[in-house]
């Protein structure tokens, strides 16, 4: 936990100059490209830009730290407001991914591990190498391009879809959920693979199966156990993605997540916005190893000491 914490001031000093270092001027974007020297430095001024970076980095930090994450620059209003309702979105569309993607590919992982080396098993680690091959924005393409130009089954924009009704639910989460689940499921299934064909391979569960034990059993019983720590780091790498890498999918389907914000954020300059939605990202991040840690330790009694 104490790791985390440094981690995460680390990284809130990493995002906020990263973030000073953008071209442009925010005052000068703010106002325009007529506005005068005199406004844009009256602008600078009232918004505190002239203070010097290190000050605005322990007052930023501060606000962090008692909740506060300050107020938009653009629309003038504070900036937990504006995540309210784009995190509530983000989280939805994650959490209809991990429901899909989380069963069916440890299922998968485990068969293929349970299988080595057979047909099926050459069959997934060649699906999912494919897809793994695949960049996320392809995928999106291609799903556009069948569903909702070939097919006409599926709207293009998830955005101001009506989701009043289950079927309209389906269908304005259906494009982003179908990518997103080829693009975690796949890492997902292997890494699953590997950490229970490495549990197989010790000695105590070589000596159950020497015994008489089943493939099922052996792989079940006495392997999934103790594969469990690495199977939840794999879980959490995976899920992360589901918060902090959607970028390219809320922008293809115009999903309103906090991604999207962020893109929007950068184009205007949102120097706030900015920095919180990265924060959220790394945040949710570090929560879940944090969380994978745990389930590691807790399912392996060696390391509790």
């Amino acid at each position: 936990m104490g790791i985390a914490l440094i981690t995460l001031v680390i990284v809130s000093f990493a995002v906020f100059f990263a973030t000073e270092l953008l071209p442009g001027d925010v005052a000068e974007i703010l106002l325009g490209q007529a506005a005068t020297p005199e406004a844009v430095a009256g602008l600078r001024e009232a918004m505190g830009l002239n203070e010097p970076a290190i000050l605005r980095f322990l007052g930023w930090l501060g606000g962090l730290a008692t909740g506060d994450l300050g107020t938009s620059y653009v629309n003038k209003v504070e900036v937990a407001d504006l995540l309210a309702g784009r995190l509530a979105n983000s989280l939805r569309l994650a959490g209809i991914v991990t429901a899909i993607c989380v069963p069916l590919s440890l299922s998968l992982g485990i068969a293929a591990a349970m299988w080595r080396n057979t047909l099926f098993d050459r069959a997934i680690s060649v699906m999912t190498i494919s897809v793994i091959s695949v960049p996320e924005f392809m995928v999106a393409t291609l799903a556009v391009l069948i569903f909702a130009v070939w097919l006409d089954w599926l709207p293009a924009l998830s955005y101001g879809v009506d989701v009043d009704s289950l079927g309209a639910m389906l269908r304005a989460y259906a494009m982003p959920v179908i990518t997103l689940s080829f693009v975690v499921s796949a890492q997902m299934i292997r890494m699953t693979r590997a950490a229970v064909i490495e549990t197989i391979n010790t000695p105590y569960v070589e000596m159950a199966l020497l015994k008489g034990a089943s493939r099922a059993r052996m792989v079940l019983v006495h392997a999934l156990p103790n594969a469990l720590g690495p199977i939840a780091n794999a879980v959490a790498l995976s899920l992360s993605y589901l918060v902090g890498g959607v970028i390219i999918v809320e922008t293809v389907f115009n999903y309103p997540g906090v991604a999207k914000l962020m893109v929007d954020a950068v184009s205007t300059r949102d120097l706030p916005l900015i920095q919180s939605c990265a924060m959220i990202f790394c945040v949710s991040y570090l929560s879940l190893i944090t969380l994978a840690d745990m389930i590691a330790i807790l399912s392996n009694p060696r390391l509790r000491h």
